[in-house]
C-alpha cells in the first residue's frame, strides 16, 4: 500500500520582501511582453501614432522659434534657433510622455493587477518603451534638420546614450510616485498633466538655459531635466556653451532620490493595490 506524502507551502511575506528584486529579473520576460504589447497599441494598423510622434515636436519648435527667436530674440547659444528647440524636444516629450503613461499604468493593467502575481514594478517600467520609440522617431528628424542646416554630429553624440538613461531614471523614479500615488488617490491622474505642461514652459525647451542669471542657475537646476536638456544640445550641436557641472550632479542627486525614493514609496504600498484598485 503506497504512501502519500503531505508536504506543507508557507508563504512568507519576509521571503517575497528579499526575493522582490530577483523576482524582476526572474520576470523580465514579462517586462519584455509588456513593453512589446504597448509598441503594438500605440503604431499597429494606426497612421496617428506615428504622425503625431513627428507632427507634435516639429509644430512646438515652429511656435517656440517664432515666440522666443523672432519675437523675443533671446539667445540660441551660436546654431539656429529650430535646432536648439528641436534638440530639447527630444528629451522633454520623452521624459512627459513616459511619466504620463507610467503614471497611469496600474490603472489600465488593473485586470492584471487583480489576478496574478508579478513584480508589479515591472508595470510602469514597461511603459517606457513606448516613449523610446517616440524618442528614435524623433532623433531621425533631428538628424535631418541638423543636415539641412548644415550641422554635423561630431563625437559627443555618444553621450546621448548616457543622457537616455538619466532620463529614464528620473521618469521612471517620479511615475513610481504618481503611480501609486494613482491608485488611492485618482485626481492624481489630472495632475500629471498639468505638471508636464507646466514643465515644459519652465524648463529650457523654447530658449537657452545660459539665459539664466548666473547666480540662479543652481537652483533652477533643481529641475532633474535642465541638464540632460543641455546634454542633449551638447551632444547633438556642439554648441559652444560649457556645460554647468555643479547643475549637473545637482540634477543627478534629485533623480537618484526621485528614483530611490518611488522604488521604496511603490514597495510600500504594492501589497495594497489589488485591493484598492
Amino acid at each position: 500500500m503506497s504512501t502519500i506524502e503531505k508536504h506543507t507551502i508557507v508563504i512568507s511575506s519576509s521571503n517575497t520582501h528579499s526575493r522582490y528584486f530577483h523576482d524582476l529579473w526572474s520576470y523580465r520576460d514579462l517586462l519584455f511582453f509588456l513593453s512589446w504589447r504597448d509598441i503594438l497599441v500605440r503604431y499597429k494598423q494606426t497612421v496617428i501614432g506615428i504622425a503625431w510622434a513627428v507632427v507634435r515636436p516639429l509644430l512646438t519648435m515652429l511656435i517656440f522659434s517664432f515666440v522666443f527667436g523672432r519675437i523675443a530674440k533671446l539667445p540660441s547659444s551660436g546654431t539656429a534657433y529650430p535646432l536648439m528647440v528641436f534638440s530639447a524636444m527630444l528629451p522633454w516629450y520623452f521624459f512627459a510622455g513616459a511619466l504620463t503613461d507610467s503614471s497611469n499604468s496600474l490603472l489600465v493593467n488593473s485586470n492584471m493587477i487583480s489576478k496574478v502575481y508579478f513584480p508589479r514594478l515591472l508595470i510602469p517600467a514597461s511603459t517606457i518603451a513606448v516613449s523610446l520609440v517616440d524618442l528614435g522617431i524623433s532623433l531621425v528628424i533631428m538628424l535631418g534638420l541638423m543636415a539641412w542646416y548644415g550641422v554635423w554630429p561630431t563625437f559627443r553624440i555618444l553621450t546621448l546614450i548616457p543622457l537616455i538613461v538619466i532620463a529614464i531614471t528620473a521618469a521612471l523614479g517620479l511615475g513610481l510616485w504618481f503611480a501609486a500615488l494613482n491608485v488611492r488617490y485618482r485626481d492624481f491622474r489630472y495632475i500629471v498633466p498639468f505638471i508636464t505642461q507646466i514643465g515644459l514652459y519652465v524648463s529650457p525647451v523654447g530658449f537657452s538655459s545660459t539665459v539664466i542669471p548666473e547666480h540662479w542657475r543652481l537652483a533652477y537646476s533643481i529641475n532633474p531635466m535642465v541638464s540632460v536638456i543641455d546634454g542633449f544640445r551638447w551632444a547633438l550641436l556642439g554648441t559652444n556653451t560649457d556645460l554647468y557641472f555643479p547643475g549637473i550632479i545637482l540634477s543627478l542627486a534629485v533623480i537618484f532620490i526621485l528614483l530611490a525614493s518611488g522604488i521604496w514609496y511603490f514597495r510600500r504600498t504594492e501589497n495594497t493595490f489589488a485591493d484598492e484598485i
